[in-house]
């Protein structure tokens, strides 16, 4: 399918206006199609050519202004309409859909847990064409009327209110002016729990077997949207601009939500049926607040073109940050994003296929769905947080109403939110916007101290070019306690500094970015790095100690410090950490990246060792009970760390970890598929637990334990699942690809190495941009960390033309493999520690 290039947009955004679309959808034709029949009423400006996007199962019928079009002219999904005179026009097309079993367009899944079959839209970026015919492009915003016949006992959700006419069909209010991108629909027997707040009906939807999940959550996910729905009424001057406030917990979602206005989807993972932490409670909570800021950064105020993805996601993820930390009873959204979404960020930054955060050009829609990264979400979030301490809050939130009042159901560009903002200060935002906004890569700052007469001073080394602000933390140890730190003071900085600041005596930690104002990679001088070996647990804030573990992770990545130092500092001090994010950070990076891939083999039963360990410290640790989230942290990643099967083997006969927890759902599959690596288990367990669990979870926790049994036949039947066929589902895919590959089982699996590149290739342009991404990211042979596997990955960019989302993915992941040959010093060549800082 042909993408949708900015040139084309703008010329038919210059040609059109389009007025209203009137959408009849029927559901009730069977498992495979669905009938889609839209009018579209619009405008020329003037006499010309354009089209319409469109891909349909079949094509029945199109007419304009009451005159049939040729059906087979649809050509790549496009018809072209030619000869259009200036003036009104109606557009008709009745065709027949496909469902899809990816997650884009209109997505169908039958629940195994109880037979029940649910549809929801997803038609971000170029999936809109997959639902029903449109003029597909951000700045031809519409109003939207929609109609849908569903199947009995169905409902209908919408971007609007819904009724059930007496005919059956449900009709949907129509919507304000909004993009194609942002039009939904969710129908299905869900289960709701509704509610109305300040006027607005409020609902939160589930699929039926869920059901006592969400009703056991309700309140909770129902008081965090009313307190953030509260906050931004307290933040913004527009009021919230839809009718109403639906969030559906969706199946096989492949983003964490969408934030079609008046109907947030979700993935239903957030239906929690197992054990969770306090962290991932916040996590929810965070994702409801950025998915509610999207109803004025994005919804409200859209942008014109998808180089402005940061004008969405950005702000979204800040607001999402900030907001969750006002009005909520979460206390440490900016420690988790520190420790998680940042090195996120940092990751992506330093990549070959890093970009500015508001790049100058992105040539098509398929160039622009490779931008939803690190970068737009994370990067683009600190140097908000960056901006808010720069201008201060007031000032900040006095361009961003002034940005809603201009725009308000329009489109906007960069420089529309520059010229906003600058009208609330008398400060340089466009230079700031250069800086900031323009430019790749990460500023690395390293602080030198000199002693003086007086004291001593300090001066920060910048490579990069940025403006930052920040604040240096002084920490001294305790005198009636050496092993805790106190802090002596914060001193506000302005890098690229005037003149060396006094800092007085020497202190035991001089931590630069103490707080995490700003985007930067931090290193410490001789004596602080002393200072946090020792001393790491002993810093009183976790902000601080997530901005110190941070940069730990920078300076393994970085090879400057070796990754069995890292882990014995988390073996040191992690037992004695209190903060959930950063216990799962800590150990999400040493399991997943040190043990996995920057240890060499002959290594790794060492790093296994203290990690089950430094688990089994937290596990006596939590033995009172008055710590179950940091008990289910160690719990699973001693799990993950198990060498030997006899101890978790036990705890899945007995049904229960010794002193807790029992073993939920979740568990029980994360212990069957470590058994399954090891080889103490079989199908006929693993079918067992199937039978004992048929969830959806379940049929992929079954899948993600077949492929990981170190059996010949197990894997070609999982290679096999993947590559060679259609049937798996985007979740059921992922789940398969995660259990293929195993460090535990290099040798069994070596002849699919060569085998991935061209069968991902393959399936990425057979199977769409879901499943590419999917191949590249999941079914990657990540454990193959040799030469050989780069050198055939690098000629498979070079030759064999991957789609771009599944190119885009396999250079990122190439990198990782670049990065961590580097950490094992395996590889001769020295990639440059820093990528450049420029304009794009």
């Amino acid at each position: 399918m042909s993408a949708l290039t900015r040139d084309e947009a703008q010329l038919r955004a210059q040609l059109l206006d389009v007025r209203r679309y009137t959408v009849e959808l029927d559901l009730t034709t069977g498992d495979e199609t669905f009938d889609s029949r839209t009018v579209i009423r619009f405008a020329a400006r003037s006499a010309g050519d354009t089209f319409v996007e469109l891909k349909p199962a079949e094509l029945r019928a199109v007419t304009l202004d009451g005159e049939p079009l040729d059906p087979e002219s649809l050509q790549d999904g496009r018809l072209v309409l030619k000869g259009l005179g200036a003036g009104e026009h109606e557009l008709c097309v009745d065709a027949a859909m496909g469902y899809s079993r990816t997650g884009e367009g209109m997505h169908r899944f039958t629940d195994p847990s109880d037979g029940e079959t649910y549809v929801y839209t997803q038609m971000f970026m170029d999936d809109v064409q997959r639902v029903f015919a449109a003029f597909d492009q951000p700045d031809l915003k519409a109003v939207f009327e929609v109609s849908v016949r569903a199947p009995e006992g169905w409902t209908v959700l919408a971007n609007g209110i819904t009724e059930q006419r007496a005919d059956g069909v449900w009709q949907a209010a129509p919507t304000p002016l909004i993009s194609t991108y942002l039009v939904a629909v969710a129908a299905g027997p869900w289960h709701s729990v509704r509610t109305e707040h300040r006027g607005l009906p409020f609902g939160i939807h589930c699929r039926r077997s869920l059901a006592p999940h969400l009703d056991a959550d309700a309140e909770e996910i129902l008081d965090v949207t009313r307190a953030c729905f509260d906050r931004y009424h307290e933040k913004f001057e527009e009021p919230y601009p839809f009718d109403s406030y639906d969030q559906a917990f969706v199946p096989e979602f492949n983003a964490g939500a969408m934030e079609n206005p008046g109907l947030v989807t979700f993935r239903d993972d957030f239906v929690y049926r197992s054990a969770v932490t306090d962290t991932e409670r916040q996590t929810r909570a965070m994702v409801i607040a950025h998915e509610m800021a999207h109803m004025w950064f994005g919804d409200l105020v859209t942008l014109k073109w998808w180089d402005d993805i940061w004008l969405n996601e950005s702000f979204a993820e800040y607001m999402g940050y900030q907001t969750t930390a006002e009005a909520t009873r979460f206390t440490g959204p900016w420690t988790e994003f520190g420790v998680t979404r940042k090195a996120w960020g940092y990751d992506a930054d330093q990549r070959p296929t890093t970009h500015p955060v508001a790049p100058e050009k992105v040539d098509d829609t398929a160039s622009a769905l490779l931008n939803f990264d690190g970068i737009s979400y994370a990067k683009g979030a600190s140097a908000l947080r960056q901006l808010a301490a720069w201008l201060g809050e007031k000032d900040f939130l006095a361009g961003i109403n002034t940005h809603f009042a201009r725009h308000k159901f329009g489109n906007a560009t960069l420089a529309d939110f520059i010229d906003s903002l600058a009208s609330a200060t008398d400060r340089d935002v466009p230079a700031w916007a250069d800086g900031w906004l323009r430019t790749t890569g990460v500023d690395k700052l390293t602080p030198l101290v000199a002693s003086t007469e007086g004291g001593c001073t300090l001066t920060v080394d910048q490579a990069g070019s940025r403006p930052h602000r920040l604040t240096a933390g002084l920490y001294d140890h305790d005198v009636a306690d050496e092993g805790r730190l106190v802090l002596r003071t914060r001193l506000d900085l302005d890098v690229p500094q005037t003149a060396p600041q006094p800092i007085g005596r020497r202190p035991a930690l001089l931590l630069l970015n103490d707080g995490d104002l700003t985007y930067a990679k931090v290193r410490f001088d001789t004596d602080s790095f002393g200072t946090v070996r020792a001393g790491l647990s002993g810093l009183p804030d976790p902000l601080t100690r997530a901005v110190v573990w941070n940069a730990l992770r920078d300076a393994v990545r970085d090879g400057e410090l070796p990754p069995a130092a890292y882990l014995e500092t988390a073996r040191a001090h992690l037992p004695r950490e209190t903060d959930l994010a950063l216990v799962q950070g800590v150990l999400a990076f040493a399991s997943g990246q040190i043990a996995d891939q920057y240890l060499k083999p002959e290594d790794r039963p060492a790093a296994l060792a203290t990690l089950t360990a430094l688990c089994r410290d937290l596990l006596r640790r939590t033995e009172d009970g008055d710590h179950p989230g940091l008990r289910l942290i160690a719990v699973r990643h001693l799990i993950g760390a198990a060498a030997h099967p006899d101890a978790i083997a036990a705890w899945l006969a007995d049904g229960t970890v010794p002193g807790g927890p029992e073993l939920d759902p979740e568990l029980r599959w994360r212990i069957l598929g470590r058994l399954a690596v090891l080889g103490a288990t079989d199908e006929a367990a693993i079918a067992a637990e199937l039978e004992r669990d048929p969830s959806a979870t379940g049929q992929e926790g079954a899948a993600r334990c077949r492929a990981a049994l170190p059996d010949p036949e197990a894997k070609r039947a999982a290679w096999a699942a993947m590559f060679a066929g259609d049937d798996l589902s985007n979740y059921l895919f992922t789940a398969t690809a995660q259990g293929f590959w195993q460090p535990e089982q290099a040798d069994l699996v070596r002849e699919y190495v060569p085998r991935f590149y061209a069968d991902a290739v393959a399936v990425g342009a057979r199977r769409g941009p879901a499943i590419a991404v999917a191949a590249g990211r999941w079914a990657f042979p990540a454990h193959a960390v040799d030469t050989e596997n780069l050198r055939l990955g690098e000629a498979c960019l070079r030759d064999a033309d991957p789609t771009p989302a599944l190119r885009r993915t396999l250079a990122d992941r190439l990198d990782d493999l670049a990065r961590a040959l580097r950490v094992r010093g395996e590889q001769a060549q020295e990639a440059p520690e820093e990528q450049p800082v420029h304009a794009d």
